[in-house]
């Protein structure tokens, strides 16, 4: 039979469209055709096909072979076509049976020697083609983990290109398997623990409220205060990720190439301060790309020395803040990030960042020190839940451990126990997803309780986002005193955990 077919993916962020890979084989004059809006990379793909096939003892014939990627309004990339191609080929050529090829959907790069080379995208991949009904897939050994964690589909896995045919048919002597070992992402462990950390108990407590709300923070204080340190632990008295947040979360890291089985622990993302906008939100030139953003989906961002981002980068953190996605659009469509994180920002009270330390000379002028703290804007800062001032440690408390982060750990998912039977019948799970006006109208507490919070935005000193988001405080400090409301007491702690509106 001249004419064959098989099932590809084509990705456009974490969505994708089926592909049918065409493979016909005609008397004309040698040649290896490539239609259906290939981009250059997956042009290619025609010699390394070529080149696999002959050195895997499968030479294509010398003849005219088309092979047509549709639908051709979708644009098309990268490697991971190869196997596709390869298969839809030799089963055109009568070298695999036809049948078998046309049940499969086929992912994975070739090497010229018919290695079969893992490839990015295939956890996402599966999960879109799943979504559309496709069920059985061939993929690279090397993607064998994270193809793994989909549940309800059948899923082959090889090295070489030899054990494909023959898995389709072909009695080309096939290449030995390699020993397969699956990556798993063990805890380390020497996990950074709250117990490293000396003296600064009240930042420790605020860290615990921010865990149990899903709160976004921000410190200010000198450089050796321990901000990054802090900073750096707050996944450890986080809760493990569902399966499917673990899911979502290696699904954004196998499309960006980290590849490896299914993680349950919040991912931790603290990019340097000279990135850009495009690597924070994610971009790209034809395909868009997920940033840092998305990689930190169910996890933490950190951003040290906040002052020092660029301003686009910066702003470009307020509409996903708010929604917990990010839409980027190109000429071939608009694809869609998760992008559900909590934001830690640490700054420098100046460009010194001696301005709070007695035992130090600050030597900004007040002009510099206002330019420096504004580089982080009003509607940014009103989105901060959390607000802290973190000093030197005294040298009476250079002693005093932290308590431990498992210890902590327990506390929060006590907490968030608490807040769950209040949140069951919504569609969010943490205190800072709840929006403002759906908190005002159903969990709104008495006048009494408000009192404080009423006259600060009659004053004109906190903004109606910032009374929002001290209401949510004041329920997540509830939820840690195993309170139903928030009282009185709550309220004000949540104020002076919001801080001063800085913006």
């Amino acid at each position: 039979m001249a004419l064959a077919k098989t099932k590809a993916m084509a990705l456009f962020g974490l969505g994708g469209t089926l592909i049918d890979v065409e493979a016909d084989i005609s008397s004309n004059l040698p040649n290896f055709i490539l239609v259906g809006l290939p981009d250059a990379s997956l042009s290619e793909a025609t010699a390394r096909v070529r080149a696999a096939c002959a050195n895997s003892g499968l030479a294509l014939p010398g003849r005219r072979i088309t092979v047509n990627l549709s639908p051709a309004s979708v644009p098309k990339r990268g490697s991971s076509f190869d196997l596709a191609i390869s298969m839809a080929v030799l089963a055109a050529s009568g070298a695999v049976r036809v049948e078998s090829v046309e049940e499969w959907l086929h992912i994975g790069e070739l090497a010229l020697d018919g290695t079969l080379r893992g490839v990015n995208g295939v956890l996402p991949s599966l999960l879109a083609a799943k979504e559309l009904g496709w069920l059985k897939f061939i993929v690279p050994a090397d993607n064998l983990a994270e193809a793994s964690a989909v549940q309800g589909i059948t899923l082959q896995a090889f090295d070489h290109l030899t054990q494909v045919a023959a898995f389709h048919g072909s009695t080309v002597e096939r290449v030995s398997p390699r020993k397969l070992e699956l990556l798993v992402k063990e805890p380390a462990g020497t996990s950074p623990c709250y117990s490293d950390v000396f003296g600064q108990s009240e930042v420790i407590d605020a860290m615990v409220v921010a865990a149990t709300g899903g709160h976004h923070i921000l410190m200010l204080g000198s450089p050796g205060s321990g901000k990054t340190m802090i900073a750096e632990r707050l996944p450890s008295i986080l809760p493990e990720l569902t399966p499917t947040q673990a899911i979502e979360t290696a699904a954004v890291e196998s499309l960006s190439g980290i590849h490896g089985s299914i993680s349950t622990l919040p991912p931790f993302r603290a990019p340097h301060h000279n990135s850009s906008a495009s690597s924070l939100i994610g971009g790209g030139l034809s395909i868009p790309r997920p940033g840092l953003i998305s990689l930190a989906h169910n996890g933490v961002l950190f951003l040290d020395e906040a002052p020092e981002f660029q301003q686009p980068a910066l702003e470009a953190l307020r509409q996903p803040l708010e929604s917990g996605e990010v839409y980027i659009s190109r000429a071939a469509g608009v694809a869609r990030f998760p992008a559900r994180f909590q934001l830690v920002m640490a700054a420098n009270p100046c460009p010194c960042g001696f301005a709070w330390d007695p035992a130090k000379n600050c030597r900004c002028v007040e002009p510099a020190k206002s330019r420096y703290l504004h580089r982080l804007s009003g509607p940014l800062l009103d989105r901060i839940d959390i607000s802290l001032k973190v000093n030197n440690v005294p040298k009476a408390l250079q002693k005093e451990r932290g308590p431990k982060s498992s210890d902590l750990r327990e506390r929060v998912i006590a907490a968030r126990q608490v807040g769950r039977s209040r949140l069951a019948k919504t569609p969010w799970q943490l205190n800072a997803q709840v929006p403002g006006a759906y908190l005002r109208r159903h969990w709104r507490p008495g006048a009494a309780v408000l009192a404080s919070l009423d006259g600060a935005l009659e004053r004109g000193t906190i903004s109606m986002r910032g009374y929002d988001r001290c209401l949510r405080l004041a329920y997540t400090l509830a939820d840690l005193d195993g309170s139903d409301v928030p009282r009185a007491s709550h309220i004000a702690r949540a104020m002076f955990l919001r801080g001063a509106e800085l913006g």
